[in-house]
């Protein structure tokens, strides 16, 4: 039996529950350490790769926008995990789900060494908090796909039973990819892709971590 579990409760919270939030948040830690290590990989390969000719970042004008790719992504990022804490319901699956959605990225940005495309902007240069905390994580290089377009759309998974939240996470990836783009910090091909590799990601976790996901299915 499922209960009503938008806040947590003892009924919510049994043994097996517990169990499995223990090991998303150890999927999740590992997955942000292989993140690091393929971002600086993929970092250093594409400093000395050369870059690629692209039909958007050819011909839009690069548009500085260091406030949304950092800023607001971070604020998205806290977004998130306060939604996630305020609905265990969600949590289970969604810390595995997006643990598997940083390891397939990790592995993708270290396949194919891309050059920086040379006509950018400087994103995350700051000596503010705010770049400090996303300079630990993304890095120069880290194409193939998109975290800021693939993030919300996995998102928009996770909530498509909310309507609203729905609809919050579909504005934000077009914004995210949008952004990216205009700012060229990403191929187009690393945005247009993210949304496809998103749902195997979120279709693969729904058969490695069935119990959780039927939480979200779930109308009780």
């Amino acid at each position: 039996m499922i209960y009503n579990l938008r806040m947590p409760g003892n009924k919510f919270w049994t043994p097996e529950r517990k169990h499995s939030l223990y090991m998303g948040l150890l999927l999740l830690i590992l997955a942000f350490i292989v993140q690091i290590s393929a971002g600086r990989y993929s970092a250093r390969s594409a400093a000395s790769a050369p870059f690629v000719g692209d039909l958007f970042l050819d011909n839009l004008p690069v548009i500085s926008l260091d406030i949304l790719i950092v800023e607001a992504s971070l604020a998205f990022w806290a977004i998130i995990l306060s939604l996630l804490v305020m609905r265990p319901r969600y949590l289970l699956f969604g810390l595995k789900v997006i643990a598997l959605f940083i390891i397939f990225r990790a592995f993708f940005i270290s396949l194919t060494h891309i050059g920086i495309y040379p006509e950018r902007a400087v994103i995350g240069d700051g000596w503010g908090p705010a770049e400090g905390l996303y300079g630990l994580f993304t890095f120069q290089g880290n194409f193939f796909f998109s975290g800021h377009t693939g993030l919300p759309v996995l998102m928009f998974l996770i909530f498509t039973k909310d309507v609203f939240w729905r609809k919050f996470f579909f504005a934000a990836a077009f914004v995210f990819g949008a952004s990216v783009l205009l700012a060229h910090v990403h191929y187009s091909i690393d945005v247009f892709a993210a949304p496809f590799i998103t749902y195997g990601i979120f279709r693969i976790a729904a058969r490695l971590f069935p119990r959780d996901y039927e939480l979200l299915t779930s109308s009780a």
